[in-house]
This record gives structure tokens, sequence and C-alpha cells, in this order.
């Protein structure tokens, strides 16, 4: 559907007197439809985003991942987001900012999300490197995010959340040439599923899925096709490693653990809530290379990359492997 086709679904979903086109923001993963900046004079908000998803009959994966079962995780992964903004995200604070949902309609083939601008509300700043203000603040939103769900069943969205969850990545746990980690990924996923205290996670909390402030004081996430239930470590791990690299991961693991923790328990008490924060830390503490391994055996599946046995997730791996396995962890 070209701009132009767009023009009346959107007057009449939300009785806009006009549509004006204002940037194509980007293109979704795979060919499956675009993001756009729009703005819509008489209507309120009139500044929004709209995602317009349409499933192509012919896949372009950039690294030739197309199957059916691709293709059946992207449409669920589209149709979860539908039942995030229309049931869950009401539930985020300022502390955890998303974006506002205007409006949704889904048909056969065609998916239309029209979405609050976090541009015009003050979040502009897109990033691939951060400062440590906004490594700060994007550890606070998911601490925050992740105490406003704790303990919530995940009814229409993945039972379990991420996008490289096992049971939705056979062909990348095929692929692998690791066997030892291979063999032991069932064992990493229950042990994550096991978790006492699961919450949602955001499920690809990437740097490029966070707006920030021109000052870097505040943040908002987008993308939740991957939203649902999960320890918070999963989260944390993908941030983290998506925005340091290896060498700062494992050097400054204990005191962004720690910075995350502090901001989860002002999250609980502020929220009042039932559950134990000290207790959440324990569990989760020794959770958090365990997540990190478990992206690891995806990457290696989905990449076939090479890693030298000194990198950090290697090393992580093994510790994660003896522990399996039942050995002394040094």
């Amino acid at each position: 559907m070209r701009d132009s086709e767009l023009k009346q679904p959107l007057k009449r979903m939300t009785g806009a007197t006009d549509v004006i086109f204002l940037e194509n923001i980007q293109r979704l993963w795979s060919g499956y439809g675009q993001i756009i900046r729009v703005k819509l004079p008489g209507a309120m908000p009139k500044d929004v985003v709209v995602k317009h998803v349409r499933y192509p009959t012919v896949q372009d994966h950039p690294l030739g991942w197309q199957s059916d079962l691709s293709h059946r995780r992207k449409v669920r992964s589209y149709q979860v987001e539908t039942v995030w903004y229309t049931q869950y995200s009401h539930r985020c604070d300022s502390l955890c900012r998303v974006p506002e949902c205007v409006r949704i309609e889904n048909h056969d083939d065609d998916l239309l999300m029209i979405l609050g601008d976090l541009d015009a509300a003050g979040f502009s700043v897109r990033k691939y490197r951060l400062a440590e203000r906004e490594v700060s603040v994007t550890l606070r939103w998911l601490a925050n995010f992740h105490a406003t769900f704790m303990g919530t069943t995940p009814e229409g969205l993945w039972p379990i959340g991420t996008y490289w969850h096992l049971d939705t990545r056979p062909d990348e746990l095929a692929n692998m040439s690791d066997a030892a980690l291979r063999n032991a990924a069932a064992s990493i996923d229950e042990k994550l599923n096991k978790a006492e205290y699961q919450t949602l996670v955001h499920g690809d909390a990437k740097v490029a899925n966070f707006c920030y402030s021109k000052r870097g004081q505040d943040v908002a996430a987008v993308d939740f096709q991957y939203v649902g239930g999960g320890c918070g470590m999963k989260d944390v791990a993908y941030f983290l490693g998506s925005c340091m690299h290896e060498d700062e991961c494992e050097r400054r693991e204990s005191e962004k653990l720690e910075e995350y923790f502090g901001y989860l328990r002002s999250a609980l008490a502020q929220k009042r809530s039932l559950f134990s924060s000290d207790a959440i830390e324990r569990e989760w503490r020794e959770l958090y290379h365990w997540a990190w391994v478990d992206f690891h055996r995806f990457m290696k599946g989905w990449s076939n990359d090479c890693w030298s046995p000194e990198d950090y997730s290697e090393r992580l791996a093994k510790r994660v492997l003896d522990s399996i396995h039942g050995q002394k962890v040094e």
C-alpha cells in the first residue's frame, strides 16, 4: 500500500481532516512493511508514527533465513505487538515510557498501528553508542518495566519472551557448530524458564530500540514484537551487550548489575509491590550469566561467527556448561 493509499484508512481511523506524510523512518525487517512519521490535522494526537505491516509473498531476509517457520514467527510477533499495545502498554508510566496506542486495525494480510510520536514527545535522539548517563537511564527503564509487570501472566503475548527463544529458533540451533553448547541449550532454557520470579521482558532491548531525550536524562522504548514472560536478566544482558564491548561488559559487570538492582529495589518499593526485592536479586544475579549464554547460543547458530576461547562470552559459556555438568566452577 503506497502512502497515498493510506490516507483514507488513516482519516477513517482517527477522524483527521488530512494526512501529511513527513518521513519514512525505516523498512521493517525482511520486507514486511514500513514505519512512517505522519501529521494528522484535526486528530488527537496529531503527531503520530504509523507502523504499516504487509505480509509478503516473497521474503527478503538479509542473511538468507527464509522459511515458513520464520514467516510464521514474524506474523506471530506482529500479533503479539498489537496485544501489547492494546492490553498492556497503558500500565507503563513515565519511568518506563512507551508510545501511546492511538488505534490499531488488523486484517488478513495488512496491519496498521497508529502510535504516538515519541519525537514530538521529547524523545528525538537515537544512539548507537551510549554515554554513561544514557546507560543508566536505560537500566532504570528496564528495572521499572520489570517491576511494573512482575508476576504478570503473559496472556496473548509470547509465553516466553525474546526473539532468540529456543523453541522459536530450531534452524539456528541445528546450524551450530559448537556441539557442547548446542546440547546444553535445552538445559539453559529450562533454567531460565523455571526461575521463581518472572516478569515481562521487552525481548529486543538493544540500543536501537530506545529513544532518548536531547540531554539524555530520559528514555522511552519501542518495538514490542517479542515481549513476553521471562527473567529480567535476559533484557539486561542483551542491552549491556548491545551498548558496550565485551571486555567492558566483563570489567563493569558487577557495577552495572548493582545499578540495575538498585533501580529495581526502588521501583518495587515505589509500586508497593508484594514481591521481595532481595529474593528477586538473589535469584536473578545467579541467572545473569545464563541469560548471557542463552543469547550467545543463538548468535553462534545465527551468524556462524568465530569466537576465541578467551572471549568473555565463551568463558561464560564454559562456566555455565561446567555448572550443568556438575563440575566445580572457578
